[in-house]
């Protein structure tokens, strides 16, 4: 069984604030692909990517740089008018996200983020920003997804579009450093579920956590928007269970954990020393992996999973 020293997921883990300094440098080689300030944009992908297209979408718009809007790629609303579509796609092959560039190729401005410069999306799309050194051996998507991120965070910091209270690139990369480093908390290793809250581009990061904890270990965790958990969702929470928020916390949420039993985690809030959420995004990953193994899971080949989702024959 691999251990949380040599998995490759672990490593991949790990040489995030490497891939985020060179995404942020990066930027300026990878324009064509990016939408322009002012632009009408949807940023489309699948599964990981689509929660980080989440994430941008809400970062972007924002920070005044355009509207944006996001989709899973199945759920492309082809009635609507933009500017430009943007996908994400690590492996380049998605058969969802292939056939939506295709569909609106010479209609609309494309471009694509990927880390394989070998596939099909490099002709799909008009553009390609390629993040080959972010490419992972693991089924599971770690650096790839937060690297993606990282390099449209900085296009925009680069345009002065960055929403008011979200960090430079660089201040996020010294927090992933100490994320890395940082012990997770024995009690919220022992939690037998999870539920992962967030607010604005932090909801994304909300859902990505989530699914990561399924993915690598077939963990039981929910995410939802902070402010809508408590309605309904805190009735799942109590002793042995966590509540994990990215970003700033809602009035009375923490009093509100607390009151029925539950144990709050709020490593990118407010306090002190708190991490930016895109940090603590890798904490989240890092409790993934720790589970897969405590549970005698393979964190680098998760069940029912493969790289790509690759359909085959006509859709239906």
């Amino acid at each position: 069984m691999t251990t949380s020293e040599t998995s490759r997921t672990s490593v991949e883990i790990g040489s995030q604030p490497d891939t985020w300094r060179r995404a942020a440098e990066s930027v300026a080689s990878f324009s064509d692909a990016l939408p322009r300030r002012g632009e009408r944009v949807a940023v489309v992908g699948c599964g990981t990517s689509w929660f980080m297209a989440l994430a941008y979408a809400e970062l972007r718009e924002a920070g005044g740089h355009g509207e944006t809007d996001a989709f899973a790629a199945s759920e492309f609303p082809y009635g609507r008018s933009y500017d430009r579509v943007l996908a994400i796609t690590r492996s380049g092959t998605t058969t969802e996200v292939l056939d939506l560039l295709t569909r609106v190729k010479g209609t609309v401005a494309t471009g694509a983020v990927t880390a394989d410069p070998t596939t099909p999306v490099m002709t799909a799309a008009d553009a390609v920003a390629v993040l080959d050194f972010a490419d992972e051996q693991s089924v599971v998507q770690t650096r790839f997804a937060t690297t993606a991120l990282a390099l449209l965070r900085a296009h925009l910091e680069a345009e002065n579009a960055l929403p008011a209270g979200v960090r430079p690139l660089a201040r996020a990369v010294l927090d992933s450093e100490r994320a890395l480093a940082e012990p997770i908390d024995p009690a919220v290793r022992g939690a037998e579920q999870f539920t992962f809250l967030g607010s604005g581009w932090t909801y994304g990061l909300a859902l990505e956590a989530g699914l990561k904890m399924r993915e690598a270990a077939g963990a039981w965790t929910e995410a939802y928007p902070a402010m809508e958990y408590r309605h309904g969702p805190i009735s799942i929470t109590g002793p042995g269970r966590v509540a994990w928020l990215f970003g700033a916390a809602p009035r009375g949420l923490a009093d509100d954990i607390a009151r029925v039993g539950g144990l709050y985690c709020a490593g990118s809030g407010d306090g002190p020393g708190a991490l930016d959420p895109l940090a603590d995004l890798v904490r989240a990953q890092r409790l993934a992996v720790h589970l897969a193994e405590a549970r005698g899971c393979d964190p680098d080949r998760p069940r029912n999973l493969t790289r790509s989702v690759i359909l085959e024959g006509p859709e239906a």
